[in-house]
């Protein structure tokens, strides 16, 4: 049995710049380079609807494509087709071992690939820019933000709000005092809607693995399952072995600006009550409650989720409209409302007792271009990225706590340092995925 874990003793001593990574990038290992000489990136996931090829790789043209690696011919075809000079790849562990020229790696894969493949190419030397969530489990985050200490590359998740200029204004805002002491969060969502499918049992029928898909591959370290299509292309979000459901996909964008205002480290308790729960899937819903301890003079804070359409009660926006996706932070002197998912518009409340606030002076760094740009910059010159996986990383352990709590069924008392639920062993079989022989992340 490989459970990959992680001892606390080695991850502690690690160094204790968790929690001030968030605004700036850890010590890089690397030379560094003019701003102006193109990396040469590999694409792992370059689908024609998923998020790789719509939205990472339009993104990197700038730079040298110079390998693109998918276990799909057909999803990736289009794309494999608009960069003829790129090394095609069906396999990330052959690319990486065989192909030399590769200075970073964009991660753009189901969930429960992104540690197995990030760790891989950062123990090769790579820069790594990993979709979001970070991985599928607890355990398998700390591994990679372990690695990423180890190896000193540049490192960014893709909750891509973080480089909206307006999002970093906003956390400026909240932490100069605009709106008090903040003690509730709520954060909202209107996935899956019809994107994929959540509450179903696994289909009986199966069908024959079609000849321009490798299934071995996509499975990665996953449970074998036969094939069937309502797992890919793109429908592997509320299946359990693959994904981590409407919260790991979705709250990492719309609970960022609040988490990184409020310098949020780890819940202590997590309760949850949903619908639909099955062994394989996610609920039809899900509401979560995280209750975050004091940080020295700033109050406890209690974090609440809804997701596929569930709000917080209207009347807390003091009469205005909820977005479909979005988050209000209610303070002791007024509230910030998030009307988007990704923080990059924000309303502060009540309007009128705004009408002629001026923003505080700017304190955080501004990226140039774009997310996807930051991380890019930083693997040349060694600047900040504001998602790394240390910052990025404690976000993702922070709130993936919810689905174990979910899948276990108990309000847990938790210790995220340790990652374990003191009042709950059964949890841990959650946090440390198994994985199958012949797959590890050692």
């Amino acid at each position: 049995m490989n459970r990959n874990t992680l001892s606390r003793r080695r991850f502690l001593a690690a160094g204790a710049a968790a929690t001030t990574a968030s605004l700036e990038s850890l010590a890089h290992a690397y030379p560094i380079r003019s701003a102006n000489e193109k990396l040469n990136i590999a694409m792992v996931g370059v689908g024609k609807g998923g998020v790789g090829g719509v939205l990472n790789l339009p993104r990197m043209a700038r730079e040298n494509i110079v390998a693109m690696c998918d276990i799909d011919e057909q999803y990736a075809g289009p794309n494999f087709e608009k960069y003829p000079k790129a090394k095609r790849w069906t396999d990330f562990r052959r690319m990486l071992d065989r192909q030399k020229d590769i200075d970073a790696v964009v991660v753009s894969t189901p969930d429960h690939s992104h540690a197995v493949i990030a760790i891989t190419a950062m123990r090769h030397g790579k820069h790594v820019y990993c979709e979001k969530p970070l991985a599928r489990c607890i355990g398998e985050v700390r591994r990679m933000r372990e690695a990423a200490r180890e190896t000193k590359v540049a490192t960014q998740m893709g909750n891509h709000g973080t480089y909206e200029p307006s999002f970093r204004r906003a956390v400026e805002i909240i932490q100069s005092g605009a709106i008090g002491q903040v003690t509730q969060v709520h954060t909202w969502s209107d996935r899956p809607l019809s994107f994929w499918k959540q509450s179903v049992a696994r289909p009986k029928n199966t069908p024959s693995v079609p000849a321009h898909l490798d299934w071995d591959l996509f499975l990665g370290p996953a449970p074998v399952r036969p094939y069937h299509p309502i797992y890919h292309p793109f429908s592997w979000r509320g299946w359990w072995d693959f994904g981590t459901g409407v919260l790991g996909d979705i709250i990492c964008h719309t609970v960022n600006m609040a988490y990184l205002a409020l310098d949020l480290q780890y819940p202590t308790r997590i309760s949850t009550r949903s619908e639909g729960l099955m062994a394989e899937t996610a609920p039809k819903w899900a509401e979560m409650v995280f209750e975050f301890p004091a940080r020295g003079k700033q109050p406890p804070v209690t974090v609440t989720w809804y997701e596929s359409g569930r709000k917080p009660p209207a009347g807390l926006a003091l009469g205005e409209p909820l977005p479909g996706n979005g988050a209000l932070l209610i303070g002791d002197k007024g509230r910030l409302l998030q009307t988007d998912m990704y923080g990059a518009y924000h309303k502060l409340l009540p309007a009128n007792r705004y009408a002629d606030y001026t923003p505080p002076a700017q304190t955080l760094p501004r990226a140039r271009i774009g997310h996807q740009q930051e991380w890019i910059d930083s693997a040349k010159t060694g600047s900040p990225t504001m998602a790394n996986f240390e910052y990025a990383g404690r976000l993702t352990e922070a709130f993936l706590v919810g689905n174990v709590a979910l899948r276990t069924g108990q309000t847990l008392e938790w210790d995220g340092e340790s990652m374990k639920a003191t009042n709950c062993p059964e949890a841990q079989r959650f946090v440390h995925p198994e994985y199958r022989k012949g797959w590890s992340l050692d």
